[in-house]
């Protein structure tokens, strides 16, 4: 009886380490429900108009801009930046443009910095399939990214406080693809000194 009670316990021990280094080895799918969920709406809204109140009339300083998703790994960063297509093309504020720039190469002087301007139209995140159009930082900085501040196909609006980047000169990914790409770069940390 004793030993078939210990046949059993090793059975069981053996088929539980079994099952638990085959779910180390698996490759998990991601899920298409998202891991971070704005829980109060109006709690949000809330706190982006509290933040619009801070520059009023009368002030020198005006406009601003934000980060769109800033992700720091083990001295790591990945930042992505999203902008919405209009007519083909997105347009990036000058100064925004300018800072991240800055913040990109003093970032890559100390640490790694993928910085990725991404556009796109409305699209579906959920969607694994949906395309964004997308470039980093290193193509804006060696010139494959045209670095214009006037519409070349003569739609002028006259501001030029701008950079127009048309869809054609970025790279059209899945939304699955740039998950990988942002997830790469995660593991790419997880080994840096």
């Amino acid at each position: 009886m004793v030993n078939e009670t210990r046949d059993l316990i090793d059975n069981i021990y053996e088929k539980e380490n079994t099952k638990n280094n085959h779910q180390q080895n698996q490759v998990v799918r991601k899920s298409p429900k998202a891991k971070y969920q704005i829980f109060d709406e109006s709690e949000f809204t809330r706190g982006r108009e509290v933040l619009g109140d801070l520059i009023v009339h009368g002030m020198i300083a005006s406009g601003g801009t934000d980060i769109d998703w800033l992700i720091e790994h083990k001295g790591g960063f990945i930042i992505l930046e999203f902008k919405g297509f209009h007519n083909d093309k997105i347009n990036i504020a000058k100064g925004q443009m300018i800072a991240y720039e800055k913040l990109h190469e003093k970032l890559n002087l100390a640490t790694k910095c993928y910085l990725y301007v991404i556009g796109c139209d409305d699209i579906d995140f959920s969607n694994p399939d949906s395309t964004v159009f997308i470039f980093e930082m290193s193509q804006w900085k060696n010139g494959a990214i045209p670095k214009n501040t006037s519409d070349i196909y003569g739609d002028d609006s006259g501001r030029q406080n701008k950079f127009i980047v048309y869809r054609e000169y970025m790279d059209e990914i899945s939304v699955e693809k740039l998950r990988d790409v942002v997830d790469s770069h995660w593991k790419e940390f997880e080994i840096m000194k």
